[in-house]
């Protein structure tokens, strides 16, 4: 079973929400960023190492955006 992207959701306050359609791109300095919503139309935005961004890909959870 794939591993689901979490992030914290600014907008409803809570912790560990599982990311949907999310696309991952990388930063000017170099690190990795994930991007989607929640299902009910709140946006998200999360940091992630190196190693959790590609497994990510690799695992058909979140798009690649590079």
């Amino acid at each position: 079973m794939s591993k689901m992207l979490t992030a914290y959701c600014m907008k409803t306050k809570e912790k560990n929400v599982p990311m949907q359609d999310a696309v991952i791109t990388k930063t000017a300095r170099g690190g990795y960023m994930a991007q989607g919503h929640d299902g009910k139309g709140n946006k998200m935005t999360t940091m992630l190492n190196e190693a959790t961004a590609l497994e990510a890909v690799k695992n058909g959870v979140a798009k690649k955006a590079w």
